[in-house]
């Protein structure tokens, strides 16, 4: 799956990209938005932490997850816990997210389940739960046989990658959504937060690719990891 590119340079590529898309959603959530509250009387300050959990947690820690198999100068052993503790990170951080989205939608008399977005989420963390548990199982504790490890691996990194892609695509979908209720309730089509949210769709996806061309790239320690552990 190499493509004999190191991977440091799209590493590299891919932390600014994270920095950049977790910045740019926190200015539209503030600045734009008003902040962030677990409880408020203004509603929507409650449904503002769910876009900055499910980008910090599902989409940043966990490409950061996938691609420390592939960026870290560090020893196998080292690079799993990493690998483990950052996917376990971002499940917890995409519970939360989406229960605020069920929490700003109860307390508000909406509707939850009504859209492709979030029935696309409900499968990708329920997907997502089943990965983690799944390779905790296999590869960590109490861990299978080398055999059987081997022979599953390539499956665990292509259903990792497929999730990955789903809650990279899904996050693009929700942007897209929140930003046609905020125009059909009067935001500016061609004003300073439809193009905010946008560009942050945009580095959101950037990094989901750069993410990808990191997994195919030569690792920075040459190993035993042949396959990339998702």
């Amino acid at each position: 799956m190499a493509t004999g590119v190191k991977a440091v340079p799209f590493a590299a590529v891919t932390q600014v990209l994270g920095v950049a898309a977790l910045i740019l959603v926190l200015i539209w959530c503030i600045s734009f938005r008003g902040g962030l509250a677990w409880e408020s009387t203004n509603k929507s300050l409650i449904f503002n932490i769910h876009p900055v959990l499910m980008l910090l947690g599902l989409i940043i820690m966990g490409g950061e997850a996938i691609i420390s198999y592939k960026s870290l100068p560090l020893k196998k052993d080292v690079k799993k816990l990493i690998h483990l503790i950052l996917h376990a990170l971002a499940l917890i951080l995409g519970i939360i997210g989406i229960y605020t989205a069920f929490k700003f939608h109860n307390e508000s008399n909406i509707a939850n389940l009504y859209s492709l977005h979030s029935w696309l989420g409900i499968g990708i963390i329920v997907l997502y739960g089943i990965q983690w548990i799944y390779g905790f199982l296999v590869f960590f504790y109490p861990g299978g046989t080398s055999h059987i490890r081997r022979e599953v691996l390539p499956w665990h990194v292509i259903f990792g990658i497929f999730i990955y892609l789903l809650a990279v695509g899904n996050a693009a979908l929700g942007f897209l959504e929140k930003l046609t209720f905020l125009e059909n309730s009067g935001l500016a089509k061609y004003g300073a937060e439809a193009f905010l949210v946008n560009f942050t769709a945009i580095i959101t996806i950037l990094f989901g690719a750069f993410v990808i061309l990191t997994v195919i790239s030569e690792p920075v320690v040459e190993d035993d990891t042949a396959y990339t552990a998702i």
